[in-house]
């Protein structure tokens, strides 16, 4: 099994530091330690337990109805929960079903493992909304884990509950473990969706600080489930990684998951307002459109076929520009389409916008 670096993560690692401004930042705008008018000064630097503070995960466990602290694991970041859960739970050729386009790694890591992955393609005629009938065809009996993900990350698409809980029902009635991600389910525009794990012992949730919250830097995320046999799977794994979490990042997760409503208010209204911002820009622009997002802080642009090389127009826009975005080959899809990102300052994001509509006229012309 070897691993190669995620192409998306290289794409950040060598433009993210070094531009102006980010147009596809997939978070909240991050927060500074003074921000947040939390106390770090009696915390002990010491080894945690393996499973995340019983503080923290009775926490997050309230917002899992009918479930408790012991359906919790808290992780390093999102993205230890998906490796421990995939690596704890998956041998190679099982056959796993992942909506695509996707955060990279939801895909990339049974892959890896040798699995087969079949990527569900999420439509945008359809509005990146998953067909039910077209998903429950693709699962075959030995389908072991359906990955879905919603509110959706690059396009900003959401399900409707009665949506959600006939997928729930899909898995329940053939034996599927159902992995809903469900990192964006607090920046819903209307209601939240339910969270997944609390419909069914089949289903695992996934989140994080690092989106809604716009925390990545403490690296706190969590996966939470009825089933804890899946718990105790993902713990063998990070044993052997990470072992506990930052003591730091566990303080302050529990510090403003403490009093989330005024943090996610906040963001909420800075997510609005930027939205609006965007909708306006691509309204107004003859060579973008895309398929408005109904949740969380992302949508994918796509560009018209009068752009004959949107890799030259993405390169201009990052070095001539200083303008950051990501191309949608990062995402496995046509490089036509692009994500787009409105968690950051407004300022940014309108400024972001002019160079755009620059580095458009460079290359249509």
């Amino acid at each position: 099994m070897t691993f190669v670096r995620m192409e998306l993560e290289d794409w950040f690692d060598r433009h993210q530091f070094v531009r102006e401004i980010e147009l596809c930042e997939s978070a909240v705008q991050f927060s500074h330690l003074n921000d947040l008018a939390v106390s770090l000064d009696d915390v002990a630097l010491r080894y945690g337990h393996h499973a995340g503070s019983p503080e923290l995960r009775e926490v997050i466990a309230a917002d899992y109805p009918g479930l408790t602290a012991e359906d919790v694991i808290v992780t390093n970041g999102g993205s230890e929960a998906i490796f421990g859960l995939y690596n704890g739970l998956l041998e190679p050729n099982d056959r796993i079903v992942v909506e695509h386009p996707n955060y990279p790694s939801l895909y990339e890591i049974p892959e890896t493992i040798g699995c087969e992955v079949v990527r569900f393609p999420l439509d945008y005629d359809e509005g990146f909304v998953p067909d039910v009938e077209r998903l429950a065809a693709s699962l075959t009996d030995d389908t072991r884990l359906l990955c879905i993900t919603h509110p959706h990350n690059p396009t900003g698409s959401t399900i409707s509950e009665d949506t959600l809980r006939k997928i729930v029902e899909l898995c329940e009635q053939r034996g599927i473990v159902l992995l809903s991600d469900e990192t964006y389910r607090e920046m819903g525009f209307e209601a939240a969706l339910p969270p997944a794990a609390s419909l069914s012992p089949s289903a695992v949730s996934l989140s994080t600080m690092s989106k809604c919250y716009g925390l990545p830097g403490i690296r706190i995320g969590w996966m939470a489930t009825q089933n804890r046999s899946l718990i105790e799977r993902v713990l063998c794994v990070r044993e052997y990684v990470t072992i506990t979490n930052t003591a730091l990042g566990e303080r302050i997760a529990l510090h403003v998951l403490s009093d989330k409503h005024r943090y996610l208010s906040a963001a909420k209204d800075r997510v609005t307002a930027n939205k609006a911002i965007m909708a306006e820009w691509i309204d107004g622009q003859d060579l973008v459109d895309w398929v408005a997002p109904t949740a969380g802080v992302v949508g994918l642009g796509r560009l018209a076929d009068q752009v004959h090389d949107p890799d030259a127009l993405y390169e201009r826009l990052i070095e001539q520009y200083g303008t950051m975005t990501i191309p949608g080959k990062y995402f496995g899809v046509d490089n036509r389409f692009f994500r787009l990102g409105f968690g950051g300052e407004p300022f940014n994001i309108a400024e972001g916008l002019r160079r755009f509509d620059q580095a458009l006229d460079d290359c249509s012309n």
